[in-house]
């Protein structure tokens, strides 16, 4: 069991937090690009317990300023956006995507109080569909080269998804492998042809076997955790009747995103960002090293699941997430339904809006949750410490952008060589793919 101060602190990500200053030394996505297409590309945006304002200029060029006019605190996600910035309606105080203040147009004519106002700003960057901010000291860190930030825009699809609990059990469901063999249970198999951009609705690796076919005869595998440049490679090993050995590599990104395998040819990195202490959006990039990313396709399916314009998912605690006792006795484990979204929302949202762990029994498959919340206190207290250079991919230990991947993936071979079968499986993969994804 944990002790409350100590879920506090891996929790709580609010200004002067220790776990929300190790958030802020890195990029968070911020909001999906398509938020800005219309007329008026201004956004609202709560991230990390800041009240913030996004918005594209007449130059097309981003800012990300405090949300609230720092004259008489009108808020600025009703601003004009015109003349190259945002102005405030209240008053006509005008600001550039620095935050600068340019223009008080009631102050007395050549007053230069302008220029001492400036709005808290943020830097942001675009990265195929997800807009990303720093919001840390110093200068923002290079973006890693990461599979979703060098693949071409045509081969990565990205979207978004509330849920109402805490960031870190989002996360943290995502590092566990067993959990898929029940929560994502089908009772009854889907023809693999016809699942295009759901997870664990292929085939396993090169194989005929439907994946929920394999990950419910296969329930309790062998995890191997290791430390990595960037955080936690897991490995999953489930060991086949016919002497074979299904091997499952997904990765732990510092600090709060995962990159799992959701086919043979498409993996999906996923953030799980903090709103505030008691909500968060998760971001997902899902990228293809096959053929170009059917984004109509992948946007219609997720679109059916969502509304607009704040991405709630449409089953939720206030509808029992579907729950449908007849399904679960013949199709689903949950009886919530196909979409895999929904039983991890109802798992992570069910323990509470920040879960309680001074209740929780971790067991021995809860290994890699173990290794990364040690690796976070361990993030938190050298932050606090004044050595930010002591994080994963941190600028001064290693340089951001030689992390390439990481490498996730599903793959079957000999029981005695699986620790080669992922590795050349990969290498295949990327060896055919149309853009340069060699590691």
């Amino acid at each position: 069991m944990m002790s409350q101060e100590k879920n506090d602190l891996i929790t709580r990500i609010g200004p002067g937090t220790g776990a929300g200053a190790v958030l802020r030394r890195y990029w968070q996505p911020a909001a999906l690009a398509e938020e800005l297409v219309g007329a008026r590309p201004v956004v609202p945006v709560r991230l990390l317990g800041e009240d913030l304002v996004l918005f594209r200029d007449n130059e097309g060029e981003l800012g990300l300023i405090g949300r609230h006019c720092p004259h008489r605190g009108a808020d600025m996600a009703f601003g004009r956006c015109e003349d190259n910035g945002l102005r405030c309606p209240f008053h006509g105080w005008h600001f550039d995507r620095t935050g600068q203040c340019v223009e008080q147009p009631g102050e007395p004519e050549g007053s230069r109080m302008h220029e001492k106002i400036k709005a808290k700003s943020c830097p942001v960057v675009e990265r195929n569909g997800i807009i990303f901010a720093y919001m840390g000291p110093g200068d923002p860190p290079p973006f890693p080269a990461l599979d979703c930030f060098i693949a071409p825009d045509s081969h990565v699809f990205a979207f978004k998804g509330r849920w109402d609990c805490n960031w870190l059990q989002a996360m943290e469901v995502g590092i566990d492998p067993v959990h898929a063999s029940f929560l994502h249970r089908f009772l009854q198999d889907e023809d693999p042809d016809e699942g295009y951009g759901k997870q664990f609705r292929d085939r396993a690796a090169d194989t005929d076997i439907p994946m929920t076919r394999l990950l419910r005869e296969y329930p309790r595998p062998d995890i191997k955790v290791e430390e990595t440049d960037y955080g936690l490679r897991i490995i999953a090993l489930r060991h086949m009747d016919d002497g074979r050995t299904h091997v499952r590599v997904t990765n732990q990104l510092f600090p709060e995103a995962i990159v799992i395998p959701i086919s043979n040819e498409m993996t999906i990195t996923q953030w799980h960002v903090p709103v505030d202490d008691e909500s968060c959006y998760w971001y997902s990039m899902f990228t293809s090293f096959g053929e170009p990313v059917n984004k109509t396709v992948m946007r219609e399916q997720r679109l059916k699941e969502h509304r607009l314009p704040d991405y709630v998912p449409l089953k939720n605690k206030h509808n029992n997430y579907g729950y449908d006792p007849d399904e679960q006795e013949k199709l689903t484990y949950t009886g919530m339904g196909l979409d895999i979204n929904v039983h991890d929302q109802w798992a992570v949202e069910s323990m509470g809006t920040i879960q309680d762990r001074t209740q929780e029994h971790l067991g021995r498959t809860d290994v890699a949750i173990t290794r990364y919340r040690r690796m976070l206190v361990n993030a938190i207290k050298a932050v606090e410490e004044g050595d930010g250079t002591a994080l994963p991919m941190a600028p001064g230990t290693i340089d951001p952008a030689t992390v390439r991947g990481p490498l996730s993936i599903d793959a079957i071979g000999d029981t005695d060589t699986w620790n080669e079968v992922w590795v050349e499986a990969d290498g295949r993969r990327r060896a055919n793919c149309q853009w340069p994804a060699a590691l």
